[in-house]
């Protein structure tokens, strides 16, 4: 199947980790978010989108200043959940979108982001990441692939031979989302997923910065060894 290209020509950020944690600190079984995050980060995350849409704007910018300071430390990236003047306020690495969001390029313009700066779509189907890709978002995430209550408003999981079918025709990074766990990590990257998304394999783990690394471990075995 040929590469459906990616938007505007223009040069393409790096997309350079495989884990992509997304927040929710109703998961975090009351610990602190940043905290949480921490012991993420210690276990090797290098993306982190913060999605708390409940906050107010004051609330989120008070957060994201306390997740871009951590996510620094790390050289990790830090991308705001549809919230351009927030990912602006605190210098953020880019945002993520969404069918609400304003389109790609207008959020792309701006933020006046570089060539460096990223911009993700939460695609729920073929169309949907193909249209992104076209509008040049950096990368996708593509799901529910496994059924989550979390994603089960979207409908039913897309499956694995779909996140192929995706990872195969776009020309941009495709994420799995939905459902993904360690025990299903060889079907996602046997589907050629870039990497995988997920809130509650992190967040929501008794130890975060262990359930982190054996995640990120699974990845690379299964990256190298399809």
């Amino acid at each position: 199947m040929p590469l459906l290209p990616s938007g505007n020509g223009r040069d393409k950020a790096v997309v350079d980790f495989s884990l992509y944690l997304i927040t929710d600190r109703r998961q975090t079984m009351g610990r602190s978010l940043v905290s949480v995050v921490r012991q993420a980060l210690d276990g090797g995350v290098r993306a982190v989108q913060l999605r708390e849409k409940d906050l107010t704007g004051r609330e989120l910018f008070i957060l994201a200043e306390e997740l871009r300071r951590i996510t620094r430390e790390y050289g990790a990236r830090l991308l705001i959940n549809d919230r351009l003047d927030i990912a602006l306020a605190v210098d953020a690495d880019g945002v993520h979108l969404g069918a609400a969001s304003l389109p790609v390029s207008a959020a792309r313009s701006m933020l006046g982001l570089g060539p460096h700066g990223l911009i993700g779509y939460s695609a729920h189907g073929m169309n949907e990441a193909a249209q992104a890709a076209a509008d040049g978002a950096d990368f996708v995430t593509f799901g529910p692939v496994f059924f989550t209550p979390s994603k089960a408003a979207y409908g039913e999981p897309l499956g694995v031979d779909l996140l192929h079918s995706a990872s195969m025709a776009l020309a941009i990074p495709v994420f799995a989302l939905g459902g993904v766990k360690l025990e299903n990590i060889s079907e996602v990257m046997a589907a050629k997923a870039h990497g995988i998304a997920l809130i509650s394999a992190v967040i929501a783990a008794a130890d975060p910065k262990l359930e982190a690394a054996s995640l990120l471990q699974t990845i690379e075995q299964h990256a190298i060894n399809p």
